[in-house]
């Protein structure tokens, strides 16, 4: 059979109206899942209402999707897995709940188990809470006298198949072994910020090896921090299978978020456009209320404004910016220019200054190099960093993002202390073979290591020279706020260097401004440091080190021409 889950033109049906969930496979299993689905009875909301009177045309959509896709012939389930990202308050919870009780009504399996997958327990009880409801004597004698509700456990019993739907906060411990049909991860965001949620939810899934009729359902909001771990993962996935740069028939990606030229020009953030990405609206999603909340976020400020834009209007967050944050992450991404790498720099500049921070066992080893453009004169900064292994299990709450920053190749982890700074000196001793270092800055109290490689690399001592820190290096904090306001200042937009300028929180001292890593907790800046200290050179106006012919006959641009 032909079918296929990428929906090019996802961006022209939302904006029309239209439906970006993929038709049944199977319209008949379809039908009879929605029968039993339709049945069952909300009630929290006014006057219980079933699920057929008071849902939105795109749940009925969702299940068609899910159960349309079991082929009773062979008992095989030909599409397995669903991604739903959508906003708060478009009743995420309590579809789960319906989603599952009816996958429960209609299996044939014997002690088969299904599992809704939550990131903590009060997340679990918005999904036991509606599922034990249904079962109510109140609510439907006929379901009642089928399940058996298990309310400390979180489990409801197929009386007559002994299937079992349990509902839980997920750990290692919980989801170790299981064999489910069927498991639904709800709030994927939060699983994203755990240091072992791949390898506890790949053990959550691992039953539908041995149960073709399986399925795994994954049900999120955005995440109110740039996406991170294995939410980031799935997210990127689902939406390269929906753009169809990745055909995989057995996903189906339903993400529900403004086009991309609609937030290139702003326009997602307009309280009009949110109706767009709430297919709820007007169900369990009160526009009034949601207008209300836009404008209070919005006068509350940047931070506030973000935060319920990521919830409500499902906009990813890419800079982290609170009430205390650096001045100049404001600017940061409008000067970003993808694509500029240390080899842009010695192509482009006349003169690079490099600096150097942190490198202990708790901190990232960050370089930076900035340079003037020869034909410009504007400011290209490059950065990079490195950790050791032991700052993941020491400061596990940022695990998963350090791992994605490996990943995408900002960041090094290091197999042993040492390699770092061998590997940072290299890359120093590449802009000192091609004539353009001026000179390198450091954090005085964590030169020594450092010195010792570049000594060793060849870099001449007297160009490693200490950086004060703290209040003396407000003015250079200043002036990399001037340069990226004035838009002079360019950098290649790494999801590191965003993490880190989010990171930056500022302490007024007497009429100075300091940026230290105390204030910023676990999170880590050591590379946002390191440009500090190069910026601090570069504002010295260092002579270019040769003219435009010079700079045309140089051995590493004419490498890279």
């Amino acid at each position: 059979m032909e079918w296929t889950t990428a929906c090019p033109d996802w961006a022209e049906r939302l904006q029309s109206g239209r439906s970006i969930i993929p038709p049944p496979i199977f319209p008949d299993q379809a039908e009879q899942a929605l029968a039993i689905f339709k049945e069952l009875r909300i009630v929290d909301a006014p006057g219980s209402p079933t699920f057929g009177e008071a849902c939105a045309e795109w749940v009925f959509e969702l299940v068609a999707s899910i159960f349309g896709a079991y082929q009773p012939e062979s008992g095989r389930r030909l599409i397995t897995e669903w991604f739903v990202c959508l906003p708060k308050k478009n009743s995420k919870s309590t579809i789960a709940a319906g989603i599952m009780m009816t996958a429960l009504i209609l299996n044939w399996r014997q002690s088969a188990e299904f599992a809704i997958l939550a990131p903590t327990i009060e997340i679990a009880n918005n999904s036991f809470g509606p599922s034990r409801d249904f079962c109510a004597e109140r609510v439907d004698e006929d379901l009642n006298a089928l399940m058996h509700v298990q309310t400390h456990i979180k489990t409801i019993t197929h009386r007559e198949s002994n299937a079992t739907l349990k509902v839980v906060a997920a750990d290692s411990n919980t989801v170790g072994g299981k064999k489910s049909v069927g498991t639904l991860v709800d709030e994927l965001w939060l699983f994203g910020k755990q240091p072992n949620a791949e390898n506890m939810l790949r053990e959550a899934i691992g039953g539908l090896a041995s149960r073709p009729e399986g399925f795994v359902i994954y049900l999120t909001t955005q995440s109110d921090d740039p996406p991170a771990g294995v939410f980031k993962q799935k997210l990127q996935y689902a939406r390269d299978v929906r753009d169809g740069k990745i055909e995989d028939k057995s996903f189906v990606p339903i993400i529900f978020e403004h086009p991309p030229e609609m937030v290139a020009r702003r326009e997602h953030l307009e309280v009009e456009n949110l109706a767009m990405v709430n297919p709820n609206l007007g169900y369990s999603v009160d526009r009034a209320f949601l207008e209300r909340e836009f404008r209070k976020a919005k006068e509350a400020g940047e931070e506030s404004f973000r935060g319920f834009m990521a919830k409500h209007g499902n906009v990813e967050i890419g800079l982290a910016l609170r009430s205390d944050n650096w001045a100049g992450a404001m600017f940061w991404e409008g000067q970003t220019r993808r694509g500029i790498t240390i080899e842009t720099l010695l192509e482009r500049c006349e003169v690079i200054d490099v600096g150097v921070d942190g490198g202990g066992l708790d901190d990232l080893l960050g370089l930076s190099a900035v340079g003037r453009d020869l034909k410009t004169g504007e400011w290209l900064a490059w950065c990079r960093a490195w950790a050791h292994p032991a700052v993941l299990e020491r400061r596990k709450e940022i695990a998963p993002r350090l791992q994605d920053f490996a990943r995408n190749g900002d960041l090094v982890i290091v197999e042993k202390i040492g390699d770092d700074v061998i590997e940072l000196a290299e890359l120093v001793a590449l802009i000192e073979a091609s004539g353009l270092l001026d000179k390198v800055g450091v954090d005085p109290s964590g030169i020594g290591a450092v010195l010792d490689a570049l000594v060793e690399a060849g870099i001449p001592q007297e160009k490693v020279i200490g950086i004060s820190q703290g209040w003396k290096l407000g003015g250079t904090i200043k002036t990399t706020e001037r340069k990226l306001a004035e838009g002079t200042l360019w950098h290649g937009g790494t999801e590191l260097m965003n993490w880190c300028v989010g990171n930056a929180k500022v302490e007024p001292r007497g009429n100075a401004i300091l940026i230290t890593k105390q204030a910023s907790g676990t999170a880590k800046i050591d590379p946002l440091m390191a440009l500090f200290n190069a910026i601090a050179l570069l504002s010295l106006n260092p002579e270019g080190m040769g003219g435009l012919d010079d700079w045309l006959s140089n051995p590493i641009v004419a490498g890279h021409a």
